[in-house]
């Protein structure tokens, strides 16, 4: 059976699911979107992510055109009508139709909801970890286009992603203006050290993670000391483990920086215990 997409309130068969190609969307990367978890048939921290949408659209003034319980019912039917108990969910907002120029003044928002599967990592890699490089590019300044907007222009972190591929690993580390740790191209990037679990503060140019935030709340009431401070590619390298979270890639170890040997070089112990509540919390 072919997934039925959501467009403008009406769904549509995968193959017939279209948008105009003035959309500017496609053709200046003018929208946001989320991307937002299915397990056991209910939609994963919900109004975080609806919320997190909203909050990336006013900033780059784009109206959302219905309010966000409308969204979330229209995200939960469509879950429905592609009768999905685990998956993932893009949300997609865009400009929408209009000239060939940049002016959005006359662009009518279009809301696309696609309900599939993914798979970011393949499975061994939970079992071995990532290998992972540092980027040459930095993580877009917050006075440019700010990363805590989750918009469609991805070229940012789809150039760090090549240069991670073209260097034989799957994700690579971005530091911000100041050659502090940032985050990867799709993940949140957390450390432990003597004990502590460290993650980088939202001001130091990441997008603050739904999954982020759920494993930092796991980590707290597992009684295991947390921090979101700066942190350098020197903690990284002398960490005892490190692993990243993300809506898609869920928890996964990192074993592996730049050449430099994480912990013992295998997934370490709390980030373990971490991905098993993590994995039991979203099932619950």
């Amino acid at each position: 059976m072919s997934n039925l997409i959501y467009i403008n309130g009406k769904l549509f068969p995968k193959e017939e699911a279209k948008v105009s190609v003035y959309d500017h969307g496609l053709l200046y990367g003018d929208g946001v979107f989320e991307g937002i978890r299915v397990y056991s048939g209910k939609v994963f921290r919900h109004e975080q992510h609806i919320e997190r949408l909203y909050e990336s659209a006013k900033a780059i003034a784009l109206e959302i055109p219905m309010s966000p319980a409308e969204m979330i019912k229209a995200v939960e039917d469509t879950v429905k009508a592609n009768n999905r108990t685990d998956g993932y969910i893009r949300l997609v907002i865009t400009r929408g139709p209009g000239s060939l120029g940049l002016d959005p003044r006359k662009c009518q928002p279009q809301v696309i909801i696609i309900v599939d599967g993914i798979s970011l990592y393949p499975p061994e890699l939970y079992e071995s970890g990532l290998k992972i490089i540092t980027s040459s590019l930095i993580r877009n300044h917050p006075n440019t286009l700010s990363p805590r907007i989750k918009s469609l222009n991805y070229l940012n972190n789809i150039m760090a992603k090549i240069e991670a591929i073209r260097a034989g690993c799957l994700e690579a580390l971005m530091l911000n203006h100041k050659g502090e740790v940032a985050e990867c191209t799709g993940d949140n990037i957390f450390i432990l050290k003597k004990g502590v679990l460290k993650t980088p503060p939202p001001d130091a140019g990441i997008l603050e993670g739904v999954t982020r935030n759920v494993v930092l709340e796991l980590a707290q009431q597992a009684k295991i000391p947390t921090q979101e401070c700066t942190l350098t590619r020197h903690d990284l390298y002398v960490a005892d483990e490190c692993f990243l979270t993300g809506t898609a890639a869920e928890v996964i170890a990192v074993t592996d920086i730049d050449g430099r040997t994480i912990g013992t070089g295998k997934p370490g112990p709390i980030t373990q215990e971490l991905r098993r509540r993590f994995m039991e919390y979203a099932r619950s």
